[in-house]
């Protein structure tokens, strides 16, 4: 916009620039005071120290809690979903009560391998074939019964300082397997006996195995010259006894029953 040469009014464009005199007055004029912070406003120092009591006291309940509860005051929290197991067996039934007069002189501890297999002829073995490697741990105990002693087993001398007895031969116990320490070794199934297990289990081929074990530590048994160790055993035990009663010569002799 133009304006005259004779004019000195400032213009909306170009507004005028103070004087020395506005200045002056400008000058004297004290600064107004910053105005208050706005209620419900809080300066930055304010809100870090007060995060940190915040921090501290939770600190401090945290350790007064793990102290009192392992000092025994406070009961121990226990898990909601932990795994409990229940037993609901009925209790032993005493069926019977054997008296033993036997005398176990040895025992033997045996281990065999039994490798079962089961397959079908014209079959091929990845379709149908079962083989089992277990290996079997038990014992045997070799032992003299007394019962059958006959009368007149016994004979005194006529001078009382030796004895004459007569046993009956030592007997093989039944064969103890140790489940503990029989293990199946390896298991091989064809593709039609693993389907079979999945609709059907036959707890009858575990039996077997079991059984071929019994039978062959049973046989082991009979060869390993264990009756020998029980007949030695037994001697001296009855020489060691007798012995001490009095008796200068006892002499042992086995009958077969």
């Amino acid at each position: 916009m133009a304006r005259d040469a004779d004019s000195n009014e400032p213009t909306r464009e170009f507004p005028g620039y103070p004087t020395g005199e506005a200045l002056k007055t400008r000058s004297d004029v004290p600064p107004e005071p910053a105005a208050p912070p706005e209620s419900g406003t809080r300066p930055a120092g304010g809100a870090t120290r007060g995060l940190l009591w915040v921090l501290g006291a939770a600190a401090l309940a945290v350790i007064v809690l793990l102290g009192v509860q392992a000092s025994g005051l406070w009961p121990s929290f226990r898990n909601p979903f932990a795994q409990e197991r229940t037993d609901r067996s009925q209790p032993t039934l005493l069926k019977s009560i054997q008296d033993l007069s036997r005398y176990v002189a040895a025992e033997g501890n045996f281990q065999v391998v039994v490798d079962l297999q089961t397959d079908r002829r014209y079959v091929p073995e990845f379709l149908l074939n079962e083989r089992t490697l277990f290996v079997g741990a038990g014992s045997v105990e070799a032992y003299v019964d007394f019962t059958k002693i006959s009368e007149g087993a016994v004979v005194e001398s006529a001078d009382g300082k030796s004895v004459e007895i007569k046993l009956p031969a030592p007997q093989l116990g039944e064969t103890n397997l140790d489940l503990e320490k029989s293990y199946v070794f390896a298991e091989k199934r064809g593709l039609l006996n693993r389907l079979g297990d999945v609709f059907a289990s036959d707890p009858n081929r575990q039996q077997e195995v079991y059984r071929l074990a019994e039978e062959r530590i049973t046989a082991a048994a009979r060869d390993s010259g264990l009756g020998a160790r029980a007949e030695e055993n037994t001697r001296k035990m009855l020489e060691g006894l007798l012995g001490s009663l009095g008796y200068e010569k006892v002499t042992v002799t086995y009958v077969t029953p």
